[in-house]
């Protein structure tokens, strides 16, 4: 990797950290991104050429809250944000370059920033999708792919929600914990989607290849705050239970390898052992819920670390209780499959088609799904259509391997 290449994946892995201190200071997100590209423009300039700073974090907060002063210097609201951060601008004058051996600690801010996002004031379906931009750095094309949208309508949503976190002067604290159970819900959805997003990209080739991880330490940091909820439980168990998996998702070419296919020897047996105990906590709780119930299938695919066969009846069961809790285009996808295990392909080929909606066509993994039961039910030419239309939608580099190599299969 070149020294512009270093620097640039420095930059991405610094983000959520700078960010949510940079928010948390000047109590605007618009700021804090902005201030966040400056930085990272002027480093990627800097360091082209020039070894990293030991601290890429702290060098950038430095340098973006200077660009920051500077631009509230020459703005009418540099007297009320000054005096809401408690700066005295004077004090960070000097020029960006001379951060180069500035080497702070940085207050993670993150949990903090995702509570702000998820405020009451901000509508419900806006609450996650600004998150993940914000606080994880995920790219707006990618959100609104998670979302089913289009682009254009997910960047409004956007601009609407910091709108209101401006206009509704929504603080910019942690509320006190009796009150988190208006706001837990949707920081719940945040970090199963962030999740999501990091498990489609097998290989941790995409910009966000970091945000497995952060999701992994703070769903169970939200464990160890909140050990009463069983949902939160359920998440932290579900999470880890996934991320157990990380090792044995591609082969020595980067090829992304399926579930069903994947060495369960090389999955973590501490991280299932803990989700496992984390359940056991939920489950003494008395209260069921849909994470709790995705945590259920992930453990019942880990047992196969242990030597047991898949019991897909029993996750067919645990689907259709998850429909029942949250009905939508991804459970019932991944039911199909699952019942395609049970009875065969064409029932789980007639359980997709029953789906059908112009949303799902922009949902690479509806396409897959497709190209996998048509290939197991003969029909190679549909199968071969439905891998070219998962191609053309930007799989990450692991799963474009996989869904090449599939499709290669079918013109055999």
């Amino acid at each position: 990797m070149d020294a512009r290449g270093g620097a640039g994946a420095a930059i991405i892995a610094a983000r959520p950290v700078v960010v949510a201190a940079l928010a948390a200071r000047f109590r605007d997100l618009d700021l804090a991104e902005d201030g966040f590209a400056d930085a990272s423009e002027l480093a990627l300039r800097q360091f082209a050429h020039h070894p990293l700073p030991a601290n890429m974090a702290g060098w950038l907060h430095v340098a973006a809250r200077r660009r920051i002063i500077d631009r509230l210097r020459r703005d009418a609201r540099l007297v009320r944000i000054v005096e809401q951060s408690g700066l005295e601008p004077e004090a960070d004058a000097e020029e960006p370059d001379a951060v180069s051996d500035f080497d702070p600690r940085i207050p993670d801010e993150r949990l903090r920033l995702i509570f702000i996002c998820c405020h009451p004031a901000i509508a419900p379906d806006a609450r996650a999708a600004l998150t993940l931009r914000v606080v994880c750095g995920v790219p707006t094309e990618r959100i609104a792919a998670a979302f089913l949208m289009a682009v254009p309508a997910m960047y409004q949503r956007l601009t609407r929600a910091k709108a209101k976190i401006r206009e509704a002067q929504v603080p910019f604290e942690t509320p006190p914990q009796h009150l988190w159970g208006e706001r837990l819900a949707a920081v719940l959805t945040t970090l199963e989607i962030g999740y999501a997003l990091a498990y489609q990209d097998a290989g941790s080739s995409e910009p966000t290849a970091d945000l497995g991880l952060e999701v992994l330490r703070l769903a169970a940091m939200l464990a160890e705050l909140v050990p009463g909820d069983p949902e939160v439980l359920g998440l932290a168990a579900l999470v880890q239970l996934a991320e157990s998996r990380r090792a044995a998702r591609i082969d020595r070419d980067g090829c992304m390898v399926p579930l069903s296919e994947q060495d369960a020897a090389r999955w973590d047996a501490a991280l299932i052992a803990s989700a496992a105990t984390l359940m056991e906590q939920a489950a003494a709780l008395g209260c069921s819920g849909p994470y709790q119930v995705m945590a259920a299938l992930h453990l019942t695919h880990a047992r196969r670390r242990n030597g047991q066969r898949t019991d897909w009846q029993a996750i067919v069961r645990l689907y259709d209780v998850l429909l029942m809790m949250r009905p939508g285009a991804v459970v019932a996808i991944n039911r199909a499959l699952a019942l395609a295990q049970v009875e065969g392909p064409r029932a789980g080929f007639d359980a997709l088609e029953a789906l059908q909606g112009p949303a799902l066509d922009r949902y690479r993994p509806w396409h897959a799904a497709r190209a996998y039961l048509q290939a197991a039910m003969g029909d190679m030419a549909a199968a071969r259509a439905s891998y070219r239309a998962a191609l053309a939608l930007n799989p990450p580099r692991a799963e474009r391997l996989y869904l090449e190599a599939a499709f290669r299969e079918t013109s055999a």
